[in-house]
């Protein structure tokens, strides 16, 4: 993985963080929800994890917004 890539995935994981800490939720509460793993959580919010489409798509739903918005960075 390059750096650009590395990047990509730190700037998707704190997108996801700050929703969920919008909804003043815990990893392990948006885990919950979403009926993945804690850990699984963390290590997607730390950017650390190259997170399937499928489980990005679950986890937007559950933090009900657009999968487009957690995919593009903001401006």
């Amino acid at each position: 993985m390059n750096l650009d890539e590395r990047q990509f995935l730190r700037d998707l994981g704190l997108r996801i963080r700050d929703y969920r800490l919008a909804k003043r939720w815990s990893q392990l509460e948006l885990a919950r929800r979403c009926e993945l793993h804690r850990t699984f959580i963390g290590s997607v919010e730390r950017g650390e994890r190259n997170v399937s489409v499928l489980n990005l798509r679950r986890i937007a739903k559950v933090l009900r917004v657009p999968l487009s918005e957690v995919m593009v960075a903001r401006s």
